[in-house]
């Protein structure tokens, strides 16, 4: 990793992690942001959203390296069984799998790279959030905690205000 690239992640985290202290205020909802709450507290997370077919199969496939406080959200169009692998991923991942609301219901902590093994998430999962493997069992994420996106929609358990 270059110095510029050092510091350029060294920034997105310290605005990130003010963020994480003003977002407590204000749960306001972006299409790059999403929010998880739950006993820990709050964490803001800038991602990308995959959510169609092809987004969904590339996912963070090649990915050499991704900053703290970034990932992948996995829009699903309904509920269903969710199972994702490590095929083609180079880094350790923890998955984040929510139902329709945006309740998670099951944390895979530090998914192996590369391992073709199933990893199943569950029933009735309709969002799947990717973070750097180990940052969810740091933060204190576990079952139980909201998910925050517009995708999410109107039923959700912490909803976007206008």
């Amino acid at each position: 990793m270059g110095r510029r690239t050092k510091t350029l992640t060294y920034q997105l985290a310290t605005v990130l992690a003010v963020g994480l202290v003003a977002g407590a205020a204000s749960a306001q909802c972006a299409p790059d942001t999403v929010t998880v709450r739950g006993d820990f507290g709050q964490a803001r997370f800038a991602v990308d959203v995959a959510d169609d077919p092809a987004e969904r199969g590339q996912g963070l496939m090649h990915v050499e390296q991704m900053p703290t406080m970034t990932g992948m959200l996995f829009v699903y169009e309904a509920p269903q069984t969710a199972s994702f692998w490590m095929r083609n991923t180079l880094i350790p991942l923890d998955m984040i799998f929510a139902s329709a609301d945006g309740t998670v219901q099951t944390v895979h902590a530090k998914a192996i790279p590369l391992d073709e093994t199933p990893i199943l998430g569950g029933d009735d999962i309709q969002y799947v959030l990717e973070i750097n493997g180990g940052l969810a069992a740091r933060l204190g994420i576990a079952p139980g905690a909201v998910l925050q996106h517009p995708s999410i929609g109107p039923n959700a358990a912490l909803p976007c205000r206008s």
